[in-house]
């Protein structure tokens, strides 16, 4: 009996993706004598004993604590204790870490060193001996022996101070190095965008145009590079591992975009700093600056406060306290920031060349004032806007040589790489990000630098209070960046090794396949809004580009669309901004039990779509309605690994049923607008499922209406992994 309860209770917690990746490089047994939660033994062999039998969240942690045991018991020395003391509390904190992000806070821990572990501080020095009592029976090291030398123990606490941040499940380390906006609510297992850095294959997703929560494929290339990095922490060369890392990111993206090498890349933790990060060199020849920025209300927020050189947060992506407003020390003072707006009051798009002309103003009333011009144009918008016009901005950047800096901003990345060095050939620099269509974790930015802003390096030097968003490693090697930060930032090195294994997938897909395929996909889903009563198309043009062979980039692939008010009978009045926004967290919520029960599959449904963009309209409150947006990402393209087995058309259908299944699931919130409202519920992770009879009621859905033919082979995989060696009462 012991065996089977214990075998289907871990190929449910099995199927848990982040537990998936390490568990199959393991071989899992069951015997009911060992008196411990696991063992661990030599070539990752993991024995199970009777006490890990329980609730599937105290299983999932144990099993996670046993893995990284496993995994890191190779780099055990056969004659150093030290190593096992390392071993086992770096295992230990990463476990009690994942149970902090995976257990609701006021659920008793399964061990009572999780909280001392999970904690943002190392143990006393005090304690280590009497934590390690806990810990040493859980696994078989070479040369084990009880530990009596007092000198270990100070050792280990030297270590585990300098080593602490870093310990921890990927999931943890991702959400590091931003700001707030990446913590995770524990009411809702996801961050401020609404996803999550673990992967949640049974929700809808199409955020591109926002956020995307992780898949497995970028969880796997997060946590191989977070693996070798605990792998280094153990043996004392986490600087060497991060700064080759961090080399390894800049020159991967220095290939795809055709630069000639790494120092032509800055990395950031978002779009946002980014364009702090633009400024600093914008200032480097000495003028007084004026930003010009395109829409801002289209852009990141904290981008009106970067290009006036302020802080935009109040703490910074190194975590560091700032004040909100502040100028960041070494930035002008008499930096000026204008708009260049691209919609007027009704929320109608300006003519073309309404807005060019209004450019060309700016830009020549300022240079006359003696300043230098830093334009931003838009590739593109959050609702997928190229603007001000190139040619246009081409015959200007001509007309006043050395005097008009321009930057790009294509955070979207919704662009081929052929319009990335034709923008960097012309001079003009380039923002990218891995978090919008490549569907990388949130806070992965970078900027491209052309040559005649690379040069400026060698000037003078960047502002002094940059060093607290930014290190030397995510920079050129210069003078200008000496004054830089010497630390890492690890959180956004490991996002951005998540980020490249979506843009490696994405890469090995031909242009002309990923044309037709965003393509089908696009027009039954622009037909799918056409034809919904409740939704307002909102027209985008396409953008404007030159023609290239087998292009995908001049398709408009962020679908837009304004949502009918519930209590609207006559004519789409729209949703206005803030029950728009409500809207969209309910629609990321498990809303089945607001709803009769015949559509509670759909309610159920977690569905991430773009957040809303605030949109100009006469008829709102406040004068605004929002603006949902449903965007192709390049796993539309690419597919996740949970869609292995369809092949790329059945594939495509299940892409454009799931996306009418957002549409519908709108649809169904206005008709129960008022019953919902009233609950107010807020997004989840996962699903809520019913409790097994182990009394579990961990929101781990053991099935769903997305589940894909190879869910069966990943069973047969799972079960393969684990041999039964219950004795006894089996």
């Amino acid at each position: 009996m012991f065996a089977r309860n214990l075998t289907e209770t871990l190929l449910h917690v099995l199927d848990r993706p982040e537990l998936r990746l390490l568990a199959t490089e393991c071989r899992i047994t069951l015997d009911p004598a060992v008196a411990h939660p696991f063992h661990v033994r030599a070539g990752r062999q993991i024995v199970l004993g009777s006490p890990c039998l329980g609730e599937r969240r105290v299983v999932a942690f144990h099993l996670r604590h046993a893995l990284e045991l496993a995994v890191l018991s190779e780099e055990a020395s056969t004659s150093e204790s030290l190593s096992r003391l390392k071993i086992s509390f770096s295992a230990a904190r990463t476990a009690a870490r994942f149970w902090m992000l995976d257990a609701p806070a006021d659920l008793p821990a399964p061990e009572a060193w999780v909280r001392t572990l999970a904690s943002a501080q190392p143990p006393s020095r005090d304690i280590l001996p009497q934590l390690f009592d806990a810990l040493s029976p859980l696994v078989s090291l070479p040369g084990q022996s009880a530990v009596s030398d007092v000198a270990l123990w100070d050792d280990l606490s030297a270590w585990l101070i300098q080593s602490w941040p870093l310990i921890g499940p990927v999931e943890a380390l991702m959400a590091e190095g931003g700001d707030a906006r990446l913590n995770i609510d524990p009411r809702t297992g996801l961050n401020h965008y609404g996803c999550s850095h673990r992967p949640r294959p049974w929700a809808i997703t199409f955020a591109s145009s926002t956020a995307s929560s992780l898949s497995e494929r970028g969880f796997t290339g997060g946590e191989m590079a977070r693996v070798q990095l605990a792998k280094a922490v153990l043996a004392n060369k986490a600087p060497q591992a991060l700064q080759t890392l961090a080399l390894d990111v800049r020159s991967f993206l220095a290939e795809w975009y055709g630069l000639p090498g790494q120092d032509r890349i800055v990395l950031a933790s978002s779009g946002t700093d980014v364009a702090l990060a633009v400024l600093a060199l914008s200032t480097l020849p000495g003028q007084p600056v004026t930003t010009i920025l395109t829409a801002p209300e289209e852009t990141g927020s904290g981008v009106p406060l970067a290009s006036h050189g302020q802080h935009f947060a109040q703490e910074t992506a190194l975590g560091l306290s700032v004040c909100k407003g502040r100028l960041v020390d070494g930035f002008p003072e008499d930096t000026a920031c204008v708009a260049l707006p691209l919609r007027d009051a009704q929320g109608h798009l300006r003519p073309e060349a309404e807005v060019t002309a209004s450019c060309q103003s700016e830009v020549r009333q300022q240079l006359a004032q003696g300043r230098r011009v830093l334009l931003h144009v838009l590739d593109l918008s959050k609702t997928g806007l190229l603007a001000p016009d190139l040619k246009a901005l081409e015959v200007l950047c001509d007309q006043y040589p050395g005097q008009l800096d321009v930057v790009v901003d294509a955070c979207q990345a919704r662009l081929m790489p052929e319009r990335v060095q034709a923008y960097l050939s012309r001079g003009w620099a380039v923002m990218v990000t891995g978090s919008k269509f490549f569907t990388g974790p949130p806070f992965c930015g970078a900027l491209l630098l052309p040559e005649s802003w690379k040069a400026r390096l060698d000037q003078g030097a960047l502002p002094a209070g940059l060093a607290a968003y930014a290190n030397q490693c995510e920079w050129p090697a210069s003078l200008a960046c000496r004054g830089l930060a010497s630390g890492f930032n690890h959180g956004l090195l490991l996002r951005w090794r998540a980020a490249q294994a979506e843009m490696a997938a994405l890469s090995a897909i031909p242009s002309a396949s990923v044309a037709r395929r965003l393509q089908s996909f696009l027009a039954a889903v622009t037909q799918g809004i056409a034809a919904n009563p409740d939704l307002e198309f909102l027209p985008q043009p396409a953008p404007l580009r030159e023609a290239l062979p087998h292009d995908w980039d001049r398709q408009q692939t962020i679908l837009s669309f304004l949502v009918r008010a519930p209590e609207s009978t006559r004519g789409v009045v729209p949703l206005d901004l803030a029950r728009c926004r409500k809207l969209y967290q309910w629609l990321n919520a498990d809303l089945s039990a607001y709803v009769p029960q015949e559509q509670a599959a759909l309610a159920a449904l977690l569905c991430h779509i773009g957040q809303p963009v605030p949109i100009p309209h006469a008829q709102a409150a406040d004068g605004l309605v929002g603006a949902l947006r449903l965007s192709t990402g390049a796993r539309l393209v690419s597919g996740e690994p949970s869609h292995e087995g369809l092949d790329p058309a059945a594939r495509m259908a299940r892409e454009i049923q799931d996306a009418h299944r957002v549409l519908q699931k709108i649809s169904l919130i206005l008709t129960y607008w008022d019953r919902i409202a009233q609950a107010d519920p807020l997004p989840s992770y996962a699903p809520r499922w019913e409790p097994d009879e182990a009394g579990d009621e961990s929101n781990w859905p053991e099935s769903s209406s997305r589940d894909t033919v190879t869910d069966l082979q990943k069973a047969d995989a799972l079960r393969r992994a684990i041999s039964t060696l219950a004795l006894g009462g089996s």
